[in-house]
């Protein structure tokens, strides 16, 4: 399985970590973030992630700003993406299990490496129930007439 990973420069240090860390239990991992920690534009970098998400509903992309509500605000613009700002394990889990997320988003500034690296586990693990959540999921991304 790919996973995509996009970040800007407060999240440069994280990814790096999150990557390493995928390698080795076997995924492939493709990097669409900044590699520095000079200042950029979140946006520049969490919509080319958005984008290939919405074409393919069988990725899984793990976005990574500072607070992560940038990231996740701009992926979410996209048709298909269920892109979920989580901020411990539970969070994590939830978002799989009950909104079927298909990007989870990082706060690079309030969380630490290890919990982080935890969460990302708990997304990748976690099935969708489906069920009584499968209409409520349906209905994202409806617009009122």
């Amino acid at each position: 399985m790919n996973i995509l990973l996009a970040n800007d420069h407060a999240g440069t240090s994280l990814k790096n970590e999150i990557k390493k860390v995928l390698e080795n239990k076997g995924y492939g991992v493709i990097n669409l973030g900044c590699d520095t920690e000079e200042s950029v534009d979140y946006p520049d970098f969490a919509h080319p992630l958005a984008e290939k998400i919405s074409n393919n509903e069988n990725l899984k992309g793990i976005i990574i700003c500072g607070s992560g509500i940038g990231v996740s605000m701009s992926a979410n613009k996209h048709k298909g993406v269920r892109s979920a700002l989580c901020w411990n394990k539970e969070t994590a889990k939830l978002s799989r299990s009950h909104n079927n997320a298909n990007v989870l988003s990082l706060p690079a500034r309030f969380l630490e490496k290890k919990e982080a690296i935890e969460m990302v586990e708990i997304f990748l693990n976690t099935e969708f129930e489906g069920g009584r959540h499968e209409r409520r999921v349906d209905k994202i991304n409806k617009k009122n007439s």
